[in-house]
């Protein structure tokens, strides 16, 4: 990795809220031009590592440096180059979108009003349209054209999706993709609902209760695990505690196991309780891995 291309780097993170630890050694780095994920499940401490990644919370142990210096002494000049949406969307709903534009654009000395004119001809709107009358669909393309238009290098979306539905999730990523790959930007996302980010994030950590659960390049995140359906018709119980089964579902026509075993070994496991042919390998998803590592509960 060449230093110089380093954006973020997180090293040793240690938080507590209490006597609960919410962050426990967490460590990742985010090169220039990089979408990188950092994913787990609520409590995982996603938000808790923006919120000291801004300055607005002292970690107990280790440090977070950005453009080479520390996220709680960052200047002014690299404050300016990352846009930052923070769990939601737009909150001043009683601007216009006009209002909305006027009012941003003097905090931004690099704001490109080209960028945020291109997203509200998306939007089909009104200038004078409140934000309070938008669907949350809506305020969301407004928040992105807000954050784009920032001129920003670099770009920190903390739970993007709240209160999106599956159509305008797309709808923001796609745009959200184009707008990186055009412009270089660097990404780091967060998200709990992972299987829409599967197309779109280079490199991901996976953490659960502050520690690191896995740290890889998104397509070999599922590397070393793997999904068999099984029938119906079989005794399931004797293999949901078996310490090489990570994860065991059930659908209208199968059991959906997903194991650390490949074929032969998966084989070997179910032999005597059913025959090889009646064993159907499938591709896992992203969000199969996730569950997989991370657990239901």
């Amino acid at each position: 990795m060449n230093s110089n291309n380093v954006v973020i780097s997180v090293a040793n993170l240690e938080h507590s809220y209490g006597s609960t630890k919410v962050l426990n050694g967490l460590n990742f780095t985010i090169e220039k031009g990089k979408i990188f994920g950092l994913f787990g499940k609520n409590g995982a401490g996603k938000t808790t590592t923006i919120n000291i990644l801004m300055g607005f919370l002292t970690p107990e142990k280790g440090e977070c440096i950005i453009y080479g210096e520390k996220a709680a002494s960052l200047s002014n000049e690299n404050k300016r180059r990352i846009g930052l949406l923070h769990e939601g969307h737009i909150s001043y709903d009683f601007m216009t979108l006009e209002q909305t534009e006027k009012f941003y654009k003097d905090f931004f000395p690099n704001w490109e009003s080209k960028t945020f004119a291109y997203f509200m001809e998306k939007l089909g709107l009104p200038k004078n349209r409140k934000i309070k009358h938008m669907s949350c669909g809506q305020r969301s393309q407004v928040a992105l054209a807000v954050l784009m238009a920032q001129g920003a290098e670099t770009l920190i979306l903390d739970d993007f999706s709240m209160g999106l539905d599956a159509g305008y999730r797309r709808l923001f990523l796609d745009h959200l993709n184009q707008f990186v790959k055009d412009n270089n930007k660097t990404i780091l996302i967060t998200s709990h609902i992972v299987q829409d980010l599967e197309r779109f994030v280079d490199e991901a950590v996976i953490i659960n209760k502050g520690h690191v659960l896995l740290s890889a390049p998104l397509s070999n995140i599922k590397d070393g695990i793997y999904g068999y359906k099984l029938p119906l018709n079989i005794d399931i119980e004797k293999f949901r505690n078996h310490k090489d089964i990570l994860d065991i579902s059930i659908t209208k026509e199968h059991y959906e196991i997903i194991t650390k075993l490949a074929m032969e070994e998966g084989c070997n496991l179910f032999k005597g309780v059913i025959k090889k042919e009646q064993i159907i390998p499938y591709t896992l998803s992203f969000e199969d891995a996730f569950i997989a590592l991370t657990g239901k509960y």
